[in-house]
């Protein structure tokens, strides 16, 4: 379960509850590139106009247009 994520310089960091690292995404160059949000089971960032999604192991589920 993802208990949070979070920005940390380059780095998109998703954490259990327990704040063990689950994975970590590269952030992007971009100004609006990043963290878009978590839930207990997902992790949303953005990268140019594209909106991925990745679950606890930090494989991608989905990807949208922004």
């Amino acid at each position: 379960m993802i208990g949070s994520a979070i920005e940390r310089g380059s780095l998109i960091c998703a954490f259990d509850e327990h704040g063990m690292t689950l994975f970590s995404k590269a952030k992007g160059l971009g100004p609006n590139d990043g963290l878009l949000g978590f839930s207990g089971s997902t992790v949303t960032a953005r990268y140019g106009s594209i909106s991925y999604t990745y679950d606890e192991k930090g494989m991608t589920l989905y990807a949208k247009a922004a």
